[in-house]
């Protein structure tokens, strides 16, 4: 009875020495202070893997059995949880049951709300006992904590691979099963990822919200603008070994060194083909399925390759590539780089 008056009270009596995290449950707060401890009493019985909380080591253990009673009806999709398969029905239904009572914000997962409310509160009780950073989210702080072990405790059950944060084995997972559960209401679009689905309905919306501080630049994706930055600063810390190329990125430097290895490591499942940049299988794979993600928010164009939608927008803007030797322009690259050849052979 006393902890339920305490609901309607708002009082959160048990406070953390450590962080000053208050709850007003006293089992909250001992849960809370493992993260400070880093105590895993739950050991599973089966292998060498303990937890901080009960409902991890539950999840755990459905791995070693492999079973998955709860089917999604709407695509096949099978979890070992209940609580999973309502979480994942949330990504066809887009409902958002969970409400931030300081503004109109709502979400599909209870952990997403928190992580937002602490926006609010500027609160970030979770601290790290090896260096002392804070945040506002306790998997964030174990994912923090693995940057001084090196542990990759997530492990794939069909190769050796193994991560350090639980999305990444997931998307990996996607490659052996070939699931894509994650569905584009506007198009029906699939997706093995839930990044890759949240950065396709950008093609609809048009939203760009990452912005550049030094110009009026903005960007749909977060390293689209990271790329764009390197053009204000001129800085291309990666070089070849071999021919002396420099790059910005480090992912710009491994594709280049391809042109030297020759090597082609993303494979068609459906053929033989393969490609040396992951984007030219992705669009090579279209061919087989005959999808057509990218959308004109314009006409309701469709394309099964981002470079042609962005050519055929340039229809509706009006934006060509014009010749800096004469005044030619051209609203497609490759009618451009035809054009700046017959410069080259004039002077040679």
């Amino acid at each position: 009875m006393g902890r339920h008056v305490v609901k309607h009270s708002g009082a959160k009596p048990y406070m953390c020495g450590d962080g000053g995290y208050r709850t007003d449950k006293k089992s909250h707060l001992s849960r809370h202070t493992r993260t400070h401890t880093g105590e895993r009493p739950y050991k599973c019985d089966q292998c060498d893997y303990s937890a901080a909380h009960k409902s991890n080591l539950e999840q755990h253990v459905a791995k070693h059995s492999g079973e998955k009673p709860y089917i999604c009806g709407v695509c096949g999709h099978r979890a070992n949880q209940k609580s999973d398969l309502t979480k994942h029905m949330r990504t066809h239904t887009g409902e958002r049951p969970y409400k931030c009572d300081q503004c109109d914000y709502s979400a599909a997962q209870k952990s997403t709300l928190e992580e937002h409310q602490a926006k609010h509160t500027g609160e970030k009780p979770y601290m790290c006992g090896e260096c002392g950073y804070r945040t506002a989210k306790r998997s964030t702080l174990y994912r923090h904590i693995r940057t001084h072990t090196g542990e990759r405790r997530y492990k794939c059950g069909q190769c050796d691979y193994s991560a350090a944060r639980k999305q990444y084995l997931i998307d990996h997972q996607t490659r052996h099963s070939g699931e894509r559960p994650y569905m584009c209401g506007e198009c029906g679009y699939r997706a093995a990822q839930r990044s890759t689905l949240s950065q396709h309905m950008k093609t609809h919306t048009g939203e760009k919200p990452y912005k550049c501080n030094q110009c009026d630049y903005s960007a749909a994706k977060k390293y689209k603008l990271s790329e764009h930055l390197t053009i204000h600063t001129g800085e291309k810390p990666f070089i070849c070994e071999e021919c002396g190329y420099r790059a910005a990125r480090k992912p710009v430097l491994s594709r280049h060194m391809r042109t030297h290895t020759g090597e082609k490591p993303y494979k068609c499942d459906q053929c033989d083909y393969s490609a040396s940049h992951k984007h030219h299988l992705i669009d090579h794979q279209t061919r087989h399925s005959g999808e057509r993600p990218y959308i004109c928010g314009e006409c309701g164009y469709r394309a099964a390759k981002k470079s042609t939608l962005f050519q055929h927008m340039r229809t509706h803007t009006g934006e060509t590539y014009k010749c800096g030797q004469c005044d030619y322009s051209a609203a497609h690259r490759s009618s451009f780089n035809r054009h700046l050849r017959k410069h080259t052979v004039k002077k040679t």
